[in-house]
């Protein structure tokens, strides 16, 4: 039998991804901001950054050209760039005759339900919709007012473990806890400043917001937590700024963030300080 030829090429190698598709991500940094930051990472903290499993990378190229990209870190699911109906059939195609089996599909909200229906079409599974997020850019940064009591400050290694706490209570709040190595996460951030904390006057962390590492001009505000009992007093809004203000002041083009669209508080914060949307995202789980 004649092999398919496929215009999806797959690759556990970072350098070869990147060598082919990196050129095409940079081309629109904010609409690639995850591929962008999560192979940041992968070069920073080497391929096993999210989880013991390898990466898997890829890219459909037409004429020369990469048109799209995909790529997968274990245990998490298919991040994809935008595409049509007909690519995302080609790609579930090829990734089914691969044996890859994707837990989910994360992307902009047509690319993420167009290859959700292919999945379900090639591999029989079901998809669901887990969570529909917004993707914004900051405009005109405007601190909230009347700014709350505290400062902020750049977290160090002092506060590892405090890190390490949140983290994981955030990742439990959103439903992904134990699928990242909290302490590996904490030590990423420490090491170029990624965290910053807000503190009330006596010095006590209340909470925080993280930002990736620059990267073809943008930086993503993330993750922004606040511990429940200390919600509604104006910590995540003051700390958000705060970290928005030091990426426009790191020289970042672009100020980027996702928000959950089903929590309404959070998306009216962001707008509040400045943010204005830009897409929406949709993850899709997939079970069989």
């Amino acid at each position: 039998m004649t092999p398919v030829a496929y215009d999806w090429h797959l690759t556990h190698d970072l350098d070869v991804f990147l060598g082919r598709a990196g050129e095409f991500l940079r081309s629109r940094p904010a609409e690639h901001t995850v591929p962008l930051t999560v192979t940041d990472t992968l070069r920073r903290r080497g391929p096993h950054g999210f989880g013991e499993e390898a990466p898997v990378f890829g890219f459909l190229e037409r004429e020369g050209s990469v048109r799209a990209a995909f790529f997968r870190t274990p245990p998490y699911p298919l991040s994809v760039t935008p595409l049509s109906e007909e690519d995302a059939d080609a790609l579930a195609a090829r990734l089914a005759d691969a044996g890859h089996s994707p837990p989910g599909v994360f992307a902009d909200h047509a690319g993420a339900t167009a290859f959700a229906e292919a999945w379900q079409r090639r591999a029989g599974a079901t998809a669901i919709l887990r969570r529909r997020e917004r993707l914004y850019r900051l405009e005109t940064l405007t601190p909230p007012q009347p700014a709350s009591p505290g400062r902020a400050r750049v977290a160090t290694k002092a506060d590892r473990s405090q890190l390490i706490r949140w983290h994981g209570e955030f990742a439990e709040f959103i439903g992904e806890g134990g699928a990242r190595d909290d302490g590996a996460w904490a030590d990423d951030r420490i090491s170029y400043g990624g965290v910053t904390l807000w503190e009330t006057p006596d010095g006590t962390p209340v909470s925080m917001a993280g930002a990736t590492a620059p990267v073809a001009g943008q930086i993503r505000v993330a993750p922004v937590y606040t511990p429940a009992d200390l919600r509604g007093r104006g910590y995540a809004g003051a700390a958000t700024a705060e970290v928005s203000r030091a990426a426009l002041a790191s020289g970042a083009e672009e100020v980027l963030l996702f928000a959950d669209l089903a929590n309404p508080t959070s998306n009216g914060l962001y707008r509040r300080i400045g943010y204005r949307p830009v897409s929406d995202f949709a993850r899709y789980d997939f079970t069989t």
